[in-house]
């Protein structure tokens, strides 16, 4: 069997970010608008300081200005509203995001679906999601539309492919099974409760780990020449599957670290450049 194809995220998205950034300066140049990002963190979890810092970096990489708003833990459900509705009525900010998770007092759901739809570029809210999986325009979760732009880049062909989707969480695995069904392949939405999944996975042409336990998947699930893509990242720079077991079994994989993360962050900003250009009448 030849050796698998390597699916870089980490390379992309400095591509991407090379293309956008010159899109950036044009955009401001003709406008006078520079695509903002406002991102809220509340509390003092160190995973979600450290993500927020890094979309700010990558942000500021692409020549786009970043908005940061901490809320102490305590913040309630009403409090963290009126920060939303202010920043989707500042007309300086194109783009907004909600680091998840948020404290257990605070409805994330409705925190979310705050959100204007045009400013919602992390792409969680329900109306989002619903207009993405009818094929309206809308900004997909960050994390799956990555994951379909790093499958295009490398001609993974989807049609016809049975895709086994391990999780469905509202902003990683439901939007991505939607994506990957919209792109003609045949899917099935897997989670704790599913019956038989190592003889599911085996059945599948596409894996998409996203169930945030370590080395969840197994290499004797893997089925000879599929393409795994791991969304997972856990301390020991290991994801969802046990790569370095099943790695060699693929066509195609996504590395942990530098495959789904990087474009996860490069969607993100492309989506609110995109934003930024409809809000101001520009064509993207």
């Amino acid at each position: 069997m030849p050796e698998p194809l390597l699916l870089d995220g980490k390379s992309l998205s400095k591509q991407l970010e090379q293309t956008l950034s010159s899109r950036v300066e044009n955009l401001s140049n003709l406008t006078g608008t520079r695509p903002t990002l406002a991102t809220i963190l509340v509390g003092d979890d160190p995973a979600s300081a450290t993500y927020v810092a890094m979309k700010a970096k990558a942000c500021h990489r692409v020549g786009m200005e970043s908005i940061s708003k901490h809320l102490p833990s305590h913040t309630t459900t009403e409090e963290l509203l009126s920060v939303i509705r202010d920043l989707n009525e500042d007309p300086n900010v194109h783009g907004i995001l909600l680091q998840h998770p948020v404290p257990h007092q605070i409805d994330e759901r409705a925190a979310f679906d705050a959100i204007s739809p045009l400013k919602d570029v992390d792409g969680v809210t329900a109306a989002g999601f619903g207009s993405m999986t009818m094929g309206s325009q809308a900004y997909g979760s960050a994390t799956p539309a990555g994951i379909m732009r790093l499958l295009s880049h490398y001609h993974i062909p989807l049609e016809g492919k049975h895709a086994v989707v391990i999780g469905r969480s509202p902003i990683l695995g439901k939007p991505m099974a939607m994506m990957l069904l919209n792109a003609h392949a045949t899917v099935t939405i897997c989670h704790s409760r599913t019956q038989n999944l190592p003889e599911l996975v085996r059945q599948s042409d596409i894996v998409v780990a996203a169930v945030g336990k370590p080395k969840f998947v197994q290499a004797d699930w893997i089925k000879q020449g599929s393409i795994l893509v791991d969304a997972g990242y856990h301390p020991g720079r290991v994801g969802d599957i046990d790569l370095e077991a099943a790695k060699s079994l693929s066509a195609a994989y996504t590395p942990v670290p530098g495959g789904v993360g990087p474009m996860t962050i490069s969607t993100l900003m492309a989506q609110t450049f995109e934003a930024a250009s409809m809000l101001c009448g520009q064509p993207c």
